[in-house]
């Protein structure tokens, strides 16, 4: 039976992930959220003339009913599967350098400004405010090692109703001596601390069978940053407690990979090293992974371990192209990052555009090769198709987060996590043509689905914020154009 308490109806076009080659494009769609934020009822096709029949029988013969224009559209929200708030600041400048340079040079002294509670305060709040009206719904924030400054973020986040894991970096060594942490000790203490704090956040708010919107990440920097006996007492931290989530670097920068393999000379490998910790679990989000040896891909497959792509950062910061296709045809969780600022947008949208390069880089190269390619591949060296690069932005995120079962897609049960797009003229996107036709004209289902087909795609290259004309999370009108309007 439906709920009783129904406090949204929304009729008209609705996008629905399905798999990695697919997707649901639903012209006439209605779909009730309830009081709680979740999705109650779906149904996926009702014409004009059966919209008030269809309402008597879902027993809301009088609700109140959300009817999108032509050229809206509802997708589920973007997930942001790696980011760094305290970067936001430096996006756009650095791409001169590549990682280990652009640390020292440009992100270090940044981080280092947020010991002041202030500064982290007013910048945080616009972070998250811009984070959420580019369309991320659900974030993975890394912070700086301050825990106080980190704690205010987590309280943003919470306050504006954004889904969020919020991590303080550990990190004792290779750093600045402005900017590290002093002993393993205060390291994990600090830790544990912020997991205290961010949980109290959502203690009464969270319904029983779903996960608070705000939790806590541990978050070692990259194993770099970090001494042997920081990451064993990390290990131990996250044993002791299986629910919370992994976020860290990995294979980013070659530079990166040898002096990882120097500083941990029992390790034969990068994802070795976390291994041997107990790090690499089915809840860790290991960021960009541009050059993964195979038995490295094998030993992540294993461990359940999932791939956040930041394709951006990786041209960037003249990282490499990742394999993504391959990671795909092993079954690997991929999902989609900014990693701001060595990406220069906080928007998936630019990540989507990215990742499509990516792919045809890698398609390139492959065409260009004398070895031969595998025979059986549906993804590797071959362009993403847009069911692809959908699911990536949105349920293949959400499986990377561990939030399969809440997010990603539209299911009765799940939250109602989304963002009502617009390609309206009105939007006010020059880079955006139109509508190119109308769904409330007289043509067939299946010209109803292509044009509905064409704003996706027109969207996914072509659009930015102007064109999220709201964010919700949990059912919850959080951002988006007509927020700030």
């Amino acid at each position: 039976m439906p709920s009783a308490d129904v406090t949204t109806i929304f009729y008209g076009p609705i996008i629905n992930p399905i798999s990695l080659t697919s997707y649901s494009a639903l012209p006439r769609c209605l779909l009730a959220v309830d009081a709680l934020g979740n999705v109650d009822w779906i149904v996926e096709d009702v014409a004009p003339y059966e919209l008030q029949s269809t309402l008597a029988a879902k027993g809301k013969p009088d609700a109140n009913v959300v009817d999108l224009k032509d050229g809206e559209f509802i997708i589920p929200g973007f997930i942001d599967t790696h980011t760094h708030a305290p970067q936001v600041p430096n996006m756009g400048t650095g791409g001169q350098y590549q990682l280990l340079d652009w640390l020292q040079t440009l992100t270090f002294p940044m981080e280092a400004k947020f010991e002041d509670i202030k500064f982290a305060r007013s910048t945080y709040a616009s972070v998250v405010k811009r984070t959420v009206n580019a369309g991320t719904t659900t974030c993975c924030y890394y912070g700086t090692l301050h825990l106080e400054a980190t704690k205010i973020l987590a309280d943003i986040v919470h306050s504006l109703g954004q889904r969020a894991f919020v991590g303080k970096c550990n990190m004792n060594r290779e750093s600045p001596s402005y900017y590290v942490e002093p002993s393993v000790d205060s390291s994990v203490n600090a830790t544990r601390d912020l997991i205290a704090h961010i949980r109290a956040l959502s203690q009464s708010s969270a319904a029983a069978d779903q996960e608070p919107l705000v939790q806590p990440i541990i978050t070692p920097r990259f194993a770099i940053s970090c001494t042997d006996d920081l990451l064993m007492e990390l290990g131990s931290l996250v044993s002791e407690d299986p629910s919370l989530r992994i976020q860290t670097h990995i294979s980013e920068n070659l530079s990166e990979i040898d002096f990882t393999l120097s500083l941990f000379p029992s390790a034969s490998t990068y994802a070795g090293v976390y291994d041997s910790f107990g790090l690499l679990r089915s809840n860790t989000i290991l960021a960009h992974a541009v050059h993964l040896s195979e038995d490295e891909i094998d030993l992540i497959k294993a461990r359940g371990s999932g791939i956040s792509h930041c394709p951006t950062s990786n041209f960037n910061l003249s990282s490499g192209v990742a394999p993504i296709g391959h990671y795909l045809d092993k079954g690997l969780k991929v999902g989609l990052g900014t990693d701001v600022a060595g990406g220069f947008n906080i928007s998936i949208l630019n990540a989507i555009q990215n990742a499509s390069v990516a792919a045809k880089v890698c398609s390139f190269q492959a065409r260009d090769s004398s070895t031969l390619q595998p025979a059986q591949q549906e993804f590797a060296n071959k362009a993403l198709s847009i069911p692809t690069l959908l699911y990536l932005a949105t349920a293949g995120g959400a499986a990377v987060c561990g939030l399969e079962n809440q997010v990603g897609s539209f299911a009765p049960g799940k939250s109602f996590d989304a963002l009502l797009v617009s390609v309206r003229e009105e939007a006010g996107n020059g880079g955006l043509w139109g509508l190119a036709g109308s769904l409330s004209s007289d043509v067939s289902e299946d010209e109803r689905k292509k044009l509905l087909e064409g704003w996706l795609e027109r969207f996914l290259f072509c659009g930015d914020d102007r064109n999220i004309s709201r964010v919700y999370v949990q059912g919850r009108f959080i951002g988006g154009k007509a927020f700030r309007s």
